[in-house]
Order: structure tokens, then C-alpha cells, then sequence
């Protein structure tokens, strides 16, 4: 198994095991019954990412980022945060990670192409990277374009981007 392989093993775990945080965060800061069931939705396509990603890590022996316990505060602020701003907060937040997140799983889909014993690995990728695109859409359909969301949603990409390299190497 290549150094890359690894690497795309490693950043994905971190990045789904993020999002299982950022949904619990919002989860226990939402209580409005709409809300939560959109959230759940998700979270639980996130769980299924993740368990994957985990049983890669076992499968191919890779060593998961040193930044997770890192991750697992910052990312269940970020969702409790962003709940205890409302519906409209939670959904920026869900919006701005997936949009980042869709470009970065096409960045290992195309990487992968190369690699035909690496087939079933990308078109796992492929699935999660719709389901991601769902919850973009989603997210994008339940928040709002005031300026105040423009400017968190500004934030939250930019520390997906951060989160993303710091995970592919530490």
C-alpha cells in the first residue's frame, strides 16, 4: 500500500469522525423535533463513513491522525455552537463543511482512478461523496444568506481546509 493510500485513509477517518462530532454538538444544542430529524438523517450516514473508514484503517494498518483528540473537542464545539445559534447556524456550518469536503473526496476519487486495486475504495469515496453533496444541499436549502452566516460559513471553510491538512500528515 502506497505512502497516499495511508494518507487518504488517515484524513478521511479524521474528517468523518469530525462530523459525527459536529452533529453531536448540534444534536445536544438543537431541540426543535424538524430539526433534530434532519440532523440525525445525516449523522447517521456519517456513522456509516466512519465505520468504514475505521475497519480501512484496521484492514490496511494505518495509523489514525495524532490530532484526534484535538478533533473531538474542536469539532463538537463548532456543532454545539453552531446549534445554540438556531437551525439556520447548525445548517451553515453543515453547509460550508460538505462543500469543502465534496471537492476533497473528488481530489482522492480522481487520485484513485490510477489504482485498480484501490476500485472498491474509490467507489466507497464516490457513495460518501454524494451522501456529503445531500447534506450540502441541505444544509444549504435550511440556512440563509445573511451576512453574518456568509461570514461563519468563510470560518468553518476554512477550518475544514486546515483540519483536512493537518490530518493527511500528523
Amino acid at each position: 500500500m502506497s505512502k497516499k493510500i495511508a494518507e487518504i485513509i488517515r484524513v478521511n477517518q479524521a474528517g468523518e469522525y469530525g462530523a459525527k462530532r459536529i452533529y453531536e454538538g448540534q444534536m445536544a444544542a438543537l431541540s426543535e423535533p424538524t430539526s433534530l430529524r434532519k440532523i440525525e438523517h445525516m449523522y447517521k450516514q456519517e456513522l456509516e463513513h466512519l465505520n468504514y473508514f475505521n475497519l480501512e484503517m484496521v484492514k490496511k494498518r494505518v495509523r489514525p491522525t495524532f490530532m484526534l483528540p484535538i478533533w473531538n473537542i474542536g469539532a463538537y464545539a463548532l456543532g454545539y455552537i453552531s446549534g445554540k445559534f438556531g437551525i439556520k447556524a447548525a445548517m451553515a456550518c453543515i453547509a460550508a463543511v460538505e462543500e469543502v469536503i465534496e471537492g476533497h473526496y473528488q481530489d482522492h476519487i480522481d487520485y484513485l482512478e490510477n489504482y485498480k486495486e484501490e476500485q472498491a475504495l474509490k467507489e466507497k469515496i464516490k457513495k460518501f461523496q454524494s451522501d456529503e453533496v445531500e447534506h450540502k444541499i441541505t444544509g444549504l436549502n435550511s440556512s440563509t444568506e445573511e451576512l453574518h452566516y456568509q461570514i461563519f460559513k468563510v470560518g468553518v471553510r476554512s477550518l475544514t481546509r486546515v483540519a483536512i491538512k493537518i490530518s493527511k500528515k500528523i
